[in-house]
């Protein structure tokens, strides 16, 4: 496994994986129709830094790292992870997230929030909390799920 930097030359190769996780509609707020141009200020703003896995040559995983907020809020960082449906459970979200707590600790972030994490994504809460990541508050019906309508969603908060 080899996590860099993403490159333009990945671009389609990201794209397909993100296709791919948004069109279940149950773990990420785009909308399953999502355009491809989309991606641009979704994963590849100039304000954050895209990573990706690569097992074997093929991208499996990709995540982001940004402030979280501007300003006097930019000390701390937001994340967000998408793992192939095909390569899940295989140990690549595990790395991405020990990978992006490196980034932010060498970019002097003061901690890690993750603003909206689906309450019936049962693996990626679990993860995080092995992480070290806390719970610190919940937003009622926050996320409209494809299978389950309504679900509550969490604000998942880790100090560096």
């Amino acid at each position: 496994m080899n996590i860099r930097k993403a490159q333009t030359s990945d671009y389609d190769a990201i794209w397909e994986l993100f296709s791919e996780v948004i069109k279940t509609e149950d773990t990420y707020v785009f909308e399953k129709n999502t355009p491809k141009r989309d991606l641009e200020k979704h994963w590849f703003a100039p304000y954050m830094k895209t990573f990706v896995i690569e097992v074997n040559g093929k991208i499996l995983g990709t995540y982001i790292i940004k402030p979280n907020q501007i300003g006097l809020g930019s000390h701390i960082a937001n994340c967000s992870y998408m793992v192939h449906p095909n390569a899940q459970g295989k140990g690549i979200g595990k790395k991405l997230c020990e990978h992006s707590i490196k980034i932010a600790q060498q970019a002097s972030y003061k901690g890690i929030q993750f603003n909206i994490v689906v309450s019936t994504n049962k693996a990626a809460v679990a993860l995080w909390e092995k992480f070290g990541f806390k719970i610190i508050g919940t937003t009622p019906n926050g996320y409209k799920h494809a299978k389950f309508g309504y679900v509550d969603t969490y604000i998942m908060f880790k100090q560096l």
